[in-house]
């Protein structure tokens, strides 16, 4: 009989139980099979990447003088797994044993997690003997044990007597419910909702507003804990976590007259200031910002709606909003004698592109009000801070040739947004 007593005690966890009993040998045997699927996984290069970013990201941030160093070890360290991702695609692919036990050993753990997961039930576990539940796991063993050997036949066998072995005592149980796949979908949407809303963001350059600081196609991961917590759809930042938006920081919002659209500006006044420009020099509060010529014939590429890369013409100057260095272009042709003066309203900041003559920024309503309507941002509607650049599908990257001038541009891989 399957079905214990009342008063038999429950059997332990199938996990507990299939530990208990490993010996030394399969214990390092299960050991070198774990590390061997991680490192042999397609998500391994990725999440290489991933943990070694954050605090790349926070030594950039930090200490800016690092990013000398640092940004080349991780140029090096991307190019390496991108390799690395490009060799464990084509091995996957054209090694048959490979291919076969990989698809084995993924229904063997498929097979056993389902096991643990029936027998940790409300109910079920009262109603299997702990004898079945150790007949369960001396066989799950016998699966961990031929995977770890990379043996097909013996995995193929020993599978069909666990499989065997579950539909004829836990077969009742076996019917996963409604509530088990909705349970397990919003868990992972919760997680992915929660590390989208409060950590980290992408964000793709889509037009040249930010150039030359961000190119067309450049990917940026967001900041999106540094300004506090933004209540999504409600558009507000009940605290500060770190510290409020800083003028030079580039940052990413929800358009506030065209919620529909996200913009990626820097920051050029804040709260209390008054900003206004002369002949392109950028004044705040009366005091004019240092800017120098770097470059009177400057090229950049930009690209049409349709998809068409050209060269655009400007002056190239080095500008420095209260000591925070960047490019701007701007052409002298079409400069205003003068722009202002933008009062800046509590709780709001100033915003414009780097590209100056060539940005829907808050001198010109945010791409919707149109020119003469000065347009703020709320911090509601701040998602985070620009950090780094971690991929580039720009401008004359790898294979442009096969995608109409667009490519893999290798040399902005981690390029801090400065």
């Amino acid at each position: 009989m399957n079905a214990a007593s009342p008063s038999a005690t429950p059997p332990a966890k199938l996990a507990s139980v299939m530990a208990a009993r490993r010996t030394p040998e399969q214990v390092r045997a299960r050991r070198t099979l774990v590390w061997r699927e991680m490192l042999t996984s397609l998500w391994a290069p990725l999440c290489i990447i991933a943990i070694v970013l954050f605090p790349y990201t926070v030594l950039i941030e930090y200490v800016p003088t690092a990013a000398s160093w640092a940004q080349p070890a991780m140029k090096g360290l991307g190019l390496l797994m991108v390799a690395y991702f490009a060799a464990l695609l084509v091995w996957r692919n054209v090694s048959p044993k490979e291919k076969q036990l990989r698809r084995l050993r993924h229904e063997a753990h498929e097979l056993i997690s389902e096991n643990e997961r029936i027998l940790q039930k409300p109910g079920v576990r009262e109603k299997v003997s702990p004898a079945v539940a150790e007949q369960i796991a001396e066989q799950a063993l016998k699966v961990e044990g031929a995977s770890a050997a990379g043996d097909s036949d013996a995995l193929v066998r020993e599978v069909k007597a666990l499989e065997a072995l579950t539909t004829q005592h836990l077969g009742a149980f076996r019917k996963e419910s409604a509530a088990d796949f909705v349970g397990g979908f919003v868990k992972m949407l919760l997680v992915a909702l929660v590390f989208r809303t409060f950590i980290v963001e992408p964000y793709r350059i889509p037009s040249g507003s930010m150039l030359p600081t961000l190119q067309i196609g450049d990917q940026v991961f967001i900041n999106k804990f540094i300004y506090g917590v933004r209540v999504p759809f409600a558009n507000v930042v009940p605290f500060v976590i770190v510290r409020p938006p800083a003028r030079g920081d580039v940052i990413v919002f929800n358009n506030p007259v065209n919620e529909a659209t996200d913009y990626i500006k820097r920051v050029v006044g804040v709260p209390g200031d008054t900003v206004e420009m002369y002949d392109g020099v950028v004044h705040i509060n009366g005091q004019p910002q240092a800017r120098q010529l770097v470059d009177g014939e400057y090229i950049v590429h930009n690209i049409t709606d349709s998809g068409q890369w050209y060269d655009q013409q400007e002056a190239l100057y080095q500008e420095s909003l209260s000591g925070v260095p960047h490019s701007v272009l701007q052409t002298p042709t079409r400069m205003p004698r003068h722009e202002g003066p933008y009062v800046v309203p509590e709780g709001h900041v100033f915003v414009m592109g780097d590209n100056r003559d060539n940005s829907s920024d808050s001198r010109h309503g945010l791409g919707v009000t149109g020119y003469g309507r000065t347009e703020f941002v709320p911090y509601g509607h701040i998602k985070g801070k620009a950090m780094v650049v971690w991929l580039s599908l720009g401008y004359h990257g790898l294979f442009h040739g096969l995608f109409g001038g667009t490519g893999l541009r290798l040399d902005r891989f981690f390029e801090p947004v400065r």
